[in-house]
This record gives C-alpha cells, structure tokens and sequence, in this order.
C-alpha cells in the first residue's frame, strides 16, 4: 500500500535536545559491524511486496556493495505508524543514531548541529541535478542539510466524458473557468457533482492551500505565521463561493480527500485535485475512466500548486563516515538507480536526469510540469503545528456559514 505523505510528528526533532548517552538498543556500540565503512540506513515503508520498498532498498544496496567491496549499508525498514517512535528512541544514543534517516522533517536536527551539511554527502553534479524548489525547500538559514527524496505534488484531474457532455472544450485556468465548469457539470444530474472539495479533518490545509496559493497567499512571512491575510482570505472566499454556487460534492466540509478522490475514480466527480498515486488507483480500480490533468486553476491563470517532500539526511556524530555516506548517495541518485526507484514507488522525480529519463511514465508526464511553480507548508516554522491543526478542525465550517474572515481569525489565534 502506498503511503500517503505525512508531516512527521513534532517530538522527533525535540529529543536531539537530548544528550546522546550510550545505549545498547539499534544498532549497537561501534565495533566491526559499525566501522567508518558500515552505513547504518533507517527508512519508512512507501509500499509492501515483492517489488516495494524493502526490496527496492536491498537491490539497490547489493549493487552498491558489488561496486564498492569497501563499504556495507545495513538497512532497517519501519512502518510510517512506527519510525517515529524509533527515531526517538535511536537518537538517544550516538551508538544507534543512524547515518542516514529517510523522514520529512529535517530542521530540528539541522538547527541542533547534528546534520552533514549537503555539500559534504553528495557531489556537486548531484546538488546541480535537484529542482531548485525543492533544494530550497531543503535548507535552513541558506544552508542545505536534506535531500529531497521525492515528491508529490497536486494537479487537476477532470472527467472527460463529463466535460464533453456538459458542453466544456477545454479545462479551466482560473477560478471564473473553474466555477463556470464546475456548475455545468453539476447541471448534468445524476448524482454527479462538478468539483471535489474536500475540507473535512484529515487534510483541510491542503485544499485549502491550492486556494490561498492559488491566490498569492502564503503561510507563513519569515519566522512569522500569517494566516489571516487579504489574499489567504480570498482564496478561502473563493472556496465558499464555490459552495455557495451548488458546485461541489455534498457537505464538503466533513469529506476528506479519499472521499473525492474514490467519487472521482467512479465517474462521480467533474474534477478534482489529485497526487501522484491517483494515477494507479484509477489503473487499478476504473481502467476505462476517460480523464486528463491539467494544471490547477488559480485567481489569475498563473500555475502554482501545493508541494510536499521527504527527505534523506545524514548525521555527522563524530564525522568519520561522510565518504562512504558520499559514495552511496551519490550512487542512489544516478540517473538509472534514481529513476527505477521513483518509477516504482509511484512519486515524482525531484532531479532534471531522473525527469528526463521518466518522461514517458504517466506520473512524470502529468505532474512533472508542476515541480517548478511547487509552494510548500512552512514546516520549518514552530509554529505551522498549531496552525495546521486547527486549519484541519475550522476550515469545514465555511460550508456550513461560517463567514470566511472569522474563520482565519480563530486559526491565526491558534497559531499566535
């Protein structure tokens, strides 16, 4: 099962606080099995089977092996519901803090001085090779500490056969378009609704931000929150809107994206704004469903969309294993290893060789233009937990009139 991404729980980043005592626990003291040449690697579980995570991890780690006899990758796998607490419990103690981690959250262990610097683990053509937004989205205070592993972005996915019925030629571009197409489609009858508006509890803020983006808004102005804001607010204004015009699926405000997204595969839903993996639901679940994508509609027409990556990080401890660190990374981001990996995994490419090599795959052909104008949460921010949280628990209530402003209102006092 694919795993959906997640924001890594805020705790992880707070234990490297913690003074790191010797432990008995991971991956144990160094010794033979913990040389300067052994890479001790802890990562998540994306998806299961024979060709998922695991055994893409341990092809890749044999051929890197076979190449450098010198050097050997231990690696220990987790589900997403359990390497939090691992991490936790690992960096207690230097012995059995990894070297390298696979997570999202990197910047409480980069401002805590635990993490290698990226030019220190990858070769500069490796740096050169990673999309510039999602390089940025990598660094903290200038300095970039993670590698983007791979990314998963949102665009438009429209029903064809109900564009074609209900008399639309061509996608939208901005919200009148938007609007326009949403309410001939719900014109149609039958069940079917124009636009999937999915602001329950599980991921409010990601609707919501394709909007607030969408109307040149923004979370967060430096090291300051900045939720209620003229343009945060007309993009939410926007949404109800929408709403308001009869546009959407029934009660958005209690729907979460899985809601929409199934509705979509079912042929009950003109549009929506799906990820990467919507591509192989649809393979698997409704092969003959005649959809496209397009890129998400915004106030003006001018492409921006929602961002999310996780990320690989190395920590230094006591220094002695950034070239082996360097030799494998460099190996898993050449071209081929890269690009065999992400195809499988079902994300987007974060590096121009791996894109041009995937330009023929289905996610690359239909997100990869989106990679550019990509804008992300300000998760290095302290203070995005709280506001996150209660964008998830306030936003739904515009579809049952709550007033727009008022509702900003409550989630910045939240964020304060």
């Amino acid at each position: 099962m694919k795993r959906p991404f997640h924001r890594v729980l805020a705790g992880v980043a707070m234990v490297t606080g913690v003074a790191l005592a010797l432990s008995s626990c991971g991956f144990g003291p160094k010794n033979a099995a913990d040389s300067d040449t052994t890479i001790n690697f802890l990562a998540p579980v994306y998806s299961d089977g024979a060709t998922g995570t695991k055994a893409l991890w341990e092809g890749i780690v044999a051929e890197f092996e076979k190449q450098n006899p010198g050097i050997s990758v231990t690696v220990q796998m987790e589900s997403w519901n359990s390497i939090n607490d691992v991490v936790r419990t690992k960096l207690q103690s230097q012995s059995t803090t990894p070297d390298i981690l696979n997570i999202d959250a990197y910047a409480g262990f980069a401002s805590d001085g635990l993490l290698y610097p990226a030019t220190e683990i990858v070769s500069a053509p490796v740096l050169a090779d990673i999309q510039p937004v999602f390089a940025q989205n990598a660094a903290l205070n200038g300095t970039q500490y993670a590698l983007p592993l791979f990314a998963s972005t949102r665009t438009l996915f429209y029903n064809t056969e109900l564009f074609e019925r209900a008399g639309i030629a061509r996608p939208p571009k901005n919200w009148a378009e938007l609007t326009d197409a949403a309410k001939k489609i719900q014109a149609l009858g039958g069940g079917v609704s124009g636009y999937g508006l999915p602001l329950g509890s599980e991921e409010a803020q990601g609707e919501t931000s394709i909007w607030t983006f969408g109307a040149g808004g923004s979370w967060a102005d430096g090291d300051r929150i900045t939720v209620d804001t003229p343009q945060n607010l007309e993009g939410v204004r926007a949404m109800r809107d929408l709403i308001d015009a009869g546009a959407t699926q029934p009660n958005p405000g209690a729907t979460d994206r899985k809601d929409v997204i199934n509705a979509f595969i079912q042929g009950k839903i003109g549009m929506i704004e799906g990820l990467p993996p919507t591509i192989a639901q649809i393979l698997a679940k409704n092969p003959g469903l005649r959809y496209a994508t397009a890129p998400s509609p915004t106030k003006t027409g001018s492409p921006v969309t929602l961002g999310v990556a996780d990320h690989l990080m190395a920590f230094k401890k006591d220094g002695a294993k950034a070239e082996s660190i360097k030799k494998f990374l460099d190996y898993f981001y050449s071209a081929a290893v890269y690009a065999n990996f992400v195809q499988h995994e079902g994300f987007i490419p974060i590096t121009h060789s791996a894109a041009t090599a995937l330009a023929e795959d289905p996610v690359t052909k239909a997100f990869a233009a989106t990679l550019p104008v990509a804008r992300f949460y300000p998760s290095n921010n302290p203070k995005w937990a709280a506001a996150q949280g209660a964008i998830r628990q306030q936003m739904g209530t515009i579809g049952q009139g709550a007033d727009p402003a008022q509702v900003l209102r409550r989630i910045q006092e939240a964020a304060n």
